[in-house]
């Protein structure tokens, strides 16, 4: 039966844990863009040149 409180006792302090870093994120305005992620995907990305292999011989 102790181990029944035990078990409690440590998923209590799980759940305040998670809820004091819960607390932390929307102090410090971790949820504050929820406007950006969800348009991102509809831009491009810029265009990169190919890049050639280092060990390509130049033919003279």
């Amino acid at each position: 039966m102790s181990v029944i409180f035990v078990l409690i006792l440590a998923s209590l302090l799980i759940a305040i844990g998670f809820l004091f870093a819960f607390i932390w994120s929307v102090k410090t305005d971790q949820y504050e863009d929820d406007y950006t992620p969800s348009v991102r995907i509809l831009f491009e990305n810029e265009v990169k040149q190919p890049v050639e292999p280092l060990n390509k011989e130049k033919k003279k």
